[in-house]
């Protein structure tokens, strides 16, 4: 599961997503790719689902690149525990990502293949997204 090795603050205020993505929002590594079309929190286990529903269907051909990573961390109090007496521990980390982020980048395969392998990961993503393709993109 992806989180930080060691971070700077052991928790985080929970913050505000406003307006669209202004960095990571070209493809920068591969062919085709997959842009979210909201804002969300994505956990590590969400982003490793989707790589590993990637990675099947292309049958290990071709490449992947993960454009996010989960940094933040997300505290949660234990079941049942009275309100106060401070912040819970941290639970799980999770990447912020704002409307035209693109999380996954693939290359190596043809169109109809990581088409469909991108349609897998975003099934396992919580937020709507769209498949991109390279402009300079001919198909042979």
């Amino acid at each position: 599961m992806l989180q930080p090795r060691r971070t700077k603050y052991r928790k985080q205020q929970k913050g505000r997503m406003k307006g669209n993505s202004q960095r990571g929002n070209q493809l920068a590594f591969g062919t085709f790719g997959i842009k979210t079309l909201e804002e969300g929190w994505i956990t590590g286990r969400q982003i490793e689902a989707a790589r590993q529903a990637v990675t099947r269907h292309m049958k290990r051909e071709g490449q992947i690149w993960i454009r996010i990573f989960p940094d933040k961390p997300v505290s949660k109090k234990p079941a049942e525990v009275r309100m106060g007496k401070g912040k819970g521990s941290p639970e799980y980390y999770v990447a912020r990502v704002t409307p035209g982020r693109i999380m996954f980048e693939s290359e190596g395969v043809p169109l109809a293949i990581a088409k469909e392998a991108m349609r897998l990961a975003a099934q396992k993503l919580p937020v709507t997204t769209k498949f991109v393709v390279r402009r300079d993109y001919v198909e042979e």
